[in-house]
């Protein structure tokens, strides 16, 4: 196989903190649905805890 550099790699931008973020070999079989740069943008996105109490 041959090596590719960073800068080869497909990239997206993060909508949560607009900064860019390239491919990974764990998000090969669905980059097409990979949206968020980081588990912690995916909640950010989700919005604030409302918590009862």
């Amino acid at each position: 196989m041959k090596m590719r550099r960073k800068s080869d790699l497909p990239r997206k931008l993060c909508p949560v903190c607009d900064r860019p973020f390239a491919w990974r070999r764990k998000w090969a079989r669905d980059w097409q649905r990979v949206i968020y740069c980081s588990e912690r943008c995916r909640r950010a996105q989700r919005g604030p805890k409302t918590g009862a109490g």
